[in-house]
């Protein structure tokens, strides 16, 4: 089983920063995708950066330049700096990893900004 937890989302203003983390733990034996996904009220729930083995990442067209995804490997955990946010980035964050071709995913946190 594998164990999937989130965390560092929060409230702030427009145009400041905010970075999330998601840790993965238990029978890892080795993670081949990571998705950070993202659900705002009324909305259906988008892709908002992915990576793959050997590090091919891809964001949404409407966070490209402002996210960045990063994996720290030794530590099965991966973080998503998010800088300029904007109201519209409003939403539940989830991570998804990919583990044996299953899916594991977290609870989410929330982010919310301000304008």
């Amino acid at each position: 089983q594998v164990q999937v937890v989130e965390s560092g989302g929060g409230l702030v203003q427009a145009g400041g920063s905010l970075r999330l983390s998601c840790a993965a733990s238990g029978s890892i034996s080795s993670i081949s995708a990571m998705g950070w996904y993202r659900q705002a009220p009324g909305k259906l729930r988008e892709l908002v950066a992915r990576i793959t083995t050997g590090d091919s990442t891809t964001y949404a067209d409407s966070v490209r330049g402002r996210f960045t995804l990063s994996r720290d490997n030794a530590n099965n955990t991966f973080y998503l700096q998010m800088n300029s946010l904007q109201p519209e980035d409003t939403a539940v964050y989830y991570c998804n990893v990919v583990v044996a071709r299953y899916n594991y995913r977290g609870q989410g946190t929330q982010v919310t900004v301000s304008s």
